[in-house]
């Protein structure tokens, strides 16, 4: 890792731009700067780490919000002068509670924004701070825990009656209506996508070693 940090061309100022991307939905959420101290707290810690031109001084992203972003990998551009870091964010990334620093548009897009369970969430998140009037989600969260757990199981039990009948095309349906009232059941609970993906992806490790040992 040393040697690769070597190649990196930092400017005048010991600095390098770090473009932060949503590893989830690819969405740009912010360009920020590091220094050599800063990305090696960032490689070390596996949380991102900047250099504030303006305080000049350290600054791990969150340390005062919570808004921290873990990192999943990081990339050099070919001139090796410019930073990918894609991360999965728990909160949003600006400092004025947008999850994006790019919200400013100038030249609006014809184009649908990709759909991103982690776009869904927070849609989910929007309906139960806002409560905003003929939305059935808003309904879910004015109704309570009780309303959304009944939901929860009807869903299942219509994935099952779908899935025994071996039809395709409505367990697809139901398994959506199904994903969905989960995903209103972790905004009402707080629970976010990133806790279910590290929980998946920590029985992941363990059945691959399980896999091995039997293996062997």
């Amino acid at each position: 890792m040393e040697n690769v940090l070597d190649k990196l061309k930092f400017d005048a100022q010991g600095l390098i731009p770090a473009v932060v991307i949503d590893a989830d939905g690819g969405k740009l959420l912010m360009v920020a700067w590091m220094n050599r101290e800063s990305l090696e707290i960032t490689l070390r810690e596996g949380y991102t780490c900047f250099w504030s031109r303006s305080r000049r001084e350290l600054w791990r992203k969150g340390e005062t919000s919570g808004n921290r972003q873990k990192v999943v990998s990081i990339t050099a551009d070919c001139d090796f002068d410019t930073l990918e870091v894609k991360v999965h964010k728990l909160g949003p990334a600006c400092h004025t509670g947008a999850e994006s620093c790019f919200f400013n548009e100038i030249k609006a897009s014809k184009e649908p924004e990709p759909f991103s369970v982690q776009g869904l969430y927070e849609l989910l998140l929007d309906r139960k701070a806002e409560k905003p009037e003929g939305s059935y989600t808003s309904y879910l969260f004015e109704k309570g825990l009780d309303k959304i757990l009944k939901k929860v199981g009807e869903e299942s039990t219509e994935v099952i009656i779908a899935a025994h009948a071996r039809d395709r095309r409505e367990t697809v349906y139901e398994l959506a209506d199904l994903a969905y009232h989960a995903l209103v059941l972790m905004a009402e609970l707080g629970i976010t996508p990133d806790e279910v993906r590290d929980e998946l992806a920590g029985r992941h490790i363990i059945d691959h070693k399980v896999k091995q040992e039997k293996m062997t």
